[in-house]
């Protein structure tokens, strides 16, 4: 047989490798936990793979040939380097190098990128992230081609193919300038529906959104008079005039100038959640990423 490694069976090697220490097919066969013929059958295919006989029989054992002495190191350093690369590998976020790529919203920006930072830092200081806006028409086939490593999303917008996992659930929230004529006060329904409103629309055209679906189960409309299509000009267009706004409530924490109180209509709420491909799925060092990102984002 001609040798070459598209024929070669690394079983063979680890059966030559315990020949070669135990200088005995009984012997070999007892730590490889095969039985005496399998191994006088592989050691046959070894003869055969390498035209050399390998080892002659001797009195006290067997004597291995000068090309199965020759052999004896390349054959445990390979046999070494295998059992490394099957080992699980080892990761310690102190020691990381690496950069993390999230794709993610500007509200996904603040409420769960942020928090997830100050923690990051603390715990894997050279951990870069790049955050890229999210394209939903590419998401698969950048996660595919490893272009983002984890997406920010909802388990409505999530492709059935990609792994997901659920951060928190999320409400929303009225918001206004702090010295707005109604801040402090409780907003009724009247007062809500006759202020002039901002909608945030990714689409950037849209004047209706889910507060105007909650509002037309009960009869109800509202005056809509400025969509944008980002969370983060909301506060700027809010401390200039009177309108307000509905905002997921973690856009509206901690936000100076501004006043937040319940909106006067039950407006469903969403989930938000991340979602990864398998290629990563087991991958020791995303999985720290995710646990550290779902911890970061529950505690919010």
């Amino acid at each position: 047989m001609k040798a070459d490694l598209r024929t070669l069976d690394l079983n063979l090697l680890k059966t030559l490798d315990a020949l070669l220490d135990e200088r005995s097919v009984t012997r070999a066969a007892a730590r490889l936990a095969l039985t005496q013929p399998a191994v006088s059958g592989m050691l046959n295919r070894l003869r055969d793979y390498f035209d050399d006989p390998l080892f002659i029989r001797a009195p006290h054992g067997m004597v291995p040939t000068t090309r199965a002495e020759d052999l004896a190191a390349p054959v445990k350093r390979i046999l070494a380097d295998i059992d490394v690369l099957l080992q699980p590998v080892a990761f310690d976020p102190a020691d990381a190098d690496l950069t993390l790529t999230l794709a993610a919203t500007d509200y996904a920006l603040r409420a769960v990128v942020v928090p997830f930072i100050a923690a990051l830092k603390v715990q894997a200081p050279n951990i870069r992230v790049r955050v890229v806006p999210v394209e939903p028409e590419r998401l698969v086939s950048q996660l595919e081609q490893g272009k983002i490593d984890l997406a920010l999303l909802t388990p409505h917008t999530t492709p059935d193919e990609l792994h997901s996992r659920a951060l928190y659930d999320e409400r929303y929230a009225c918001m206004m300038r702090a010295d707005h004529p109604d801040a402090g006060s409780p907003l009724t329904l009247d007062r809500f529906c006759a202020l002039e409103q901002v909608l945030v629309s990714y689409e950037g055209e849209s004047f209706h959104g889910v507060t105007d679906d909650a509002l037309v189960r009960i009869g109800r409309t509202r005056r809509v008079g400025l969509s944008v299509s980002s969370f983060l000009v909301l506060p700027d267009v809010l401390a200039i005039c009177d309108m307000i706004a509905i905002v997921p409530e973690r856009m509206a924490e901690n936000r100076t100038g501004m006043y937040v109180c319940n909106a006067p209509v039950d407006i469903p709420g969403f989930t938000k959640s991340m979602a990864w491909h398998g290629r990563t799925h087991r991958n020791p060092a995303q999985v720290w990423l995710r646990g550290l990102l779902l911890e970061t984002s529950q505690r919010a």
